[in-house]
């Protein structure tokens, strides 16, 4: 595990804020937490059974957030335990969706708490789907007193996803939490994106702030091909005969194996 010293605290990215934007990635294996940190991403988010002293070590100095499960973990106890958990594996800070009072409760327990506003979609129907939110003003005031009140309980941050550039800039230049933006424009405080959209690997929808940057898919397409060819070969090298051959066979000594011959014959 990397020594904590070697990694931004909390301090050190509160004291980034107005300053410069951080570079944030979802990340879903160690291959990806270990190209972060060698690009010199700042935040990495990596959700809680992802996370493994593997996740850690590679993730480097990267200062990693470690998503609380919403729906799998259910009461302030779970997320209490989950959020401990996760911080003593090395985590530097936790998201977490749930409610207000759960969020302190971590909070009070001195662990660092990133919220979400905006578009959050485990809770997206009571805003009307996945779609943007804050394009009017009322909508807009609605994302800023979630702000608010995360403030109040504690957090130390909070995602800003899909809101007017506008509006995420106005936010994130009055309150004092770290406004980690997707889809949410130059003004936010870091720039978050999944590392599956930005290696071009996205099936299906891919949203309009994502920016691909490779080509995995045509690339993970190649080696899908090359897969079946080489189970093609192996299922022709059985049925022809010519697999298994005589250099992968364990060999026995004749005197043993007419030895083990004549014992079968009397048993």
């Amino acid at each position: 595990m990397s020594l904590r010293s070697t990694r931004p605290t909390v301090a050190d990215i509160r004291a980034l804020k107005g300053k410069r934007q951080l570079t944030m990635l979802y990340v879903e294996s160690v291959e990806e937490a270990a190209a972060a940190a060698e690009a010199g991403i700042d935040m990495l988010s990596i959700i809680g059974p992802l996370w493994t002293p593997e996740m850690r070590d590679a993730a480097g100095d990267c200062f990693v957030q470690v998503g609380l499960l919403y729906g799998q973990l259910v009461t302030m106890e779970d997320y209490q335990r989950a959020a401990h958990a996760a911080m003593q594996a090395g985590g530097d800070c936790v998201y977490c969706a749930s409610a207000l009072g759960t969020i302190k409760a971590l909070a009070d327990d001195g662990i660092p708490v990133v919220g979400h506003v905006g578009l959050i979609p485990s809770k997206a129907t009571w805003t009307g789907g996945f779609k943007a939110v804050g394009k009017t003003a009322e909508s807009a005031l609605a994302v800023w007193r979630h702000v608010r009140a995360l403030e109040a309980v504690g957090a130390f941050g909070a995602e800003l996803e899909v809101v007017p550039d506008r509006v995420a800039a106005e936010i994130s230049r009055r309150t004092s939490l770290v406004m980690l933006g997707m889809g949410a424009g130059s003004g936010a405080d870091a720039q978050y994106l999944f590392a599956e959209d930005v290696l071009g690997c996205t099936r299906g929808h891919k949203p309009r702030h994502a920016r691909t940057y490779a080509d995995f898919a045509t690339e993970y397409e190649r080696l899908q091909q090359k897969r079946i060819s080489a189970f093609e070969a192996f299922r022709q090298d059985v049925e022809r005969g010519t697999y298994p051959g005589p250099e992968h066979a364990v060999p026995i000594a004749d005197c043993e194996y007419e030895r083990f011959l004549g014992e079968l014959a009397t048993t």
